[in-house]
């Protein structure tokens, strides 16, 4: 059985530890995407391959070594010795 359009975003966010809103915004210019399709948006063929198109790019890219899974911003801010303290 194929999984549904949002089966397999949810499991490229979690391969890439990408926050959905980022996804959104790199794959098709909507950082509402991912909340939207989890809120009923039916998409049509078009947006469908350009979110398949970015998915399969970035796997391929991360195969090559050109890309790291992402992980949200904010923490790795937080992470960096001196981040979080302001003067």
């Amino acid at each position: 059985m194929e999984r549904s359009l949002l089966q397999r975003i949810e499991a490229f966010l979690k391969e890439s530890a990408m926050p959905p809103s980022v996804f959104g915004r790199d794959a098709v210019r909507d950082p509402r995407l991912v909340s939207d399709l989890r809120g009923g948006r039916e998409p049509g063929l078009q947006l469908i391959c350009r979110i398949e198109h970015f998915m399969n790019k970035w796997r391929a890219d991360r195969r090559a070594g050109h890309v790291a899974p992402q992980g949200d911003r904010r923490l790795r801010a937080m992470r960096r010795p001196g981040a979080g303290t302001r003067v």
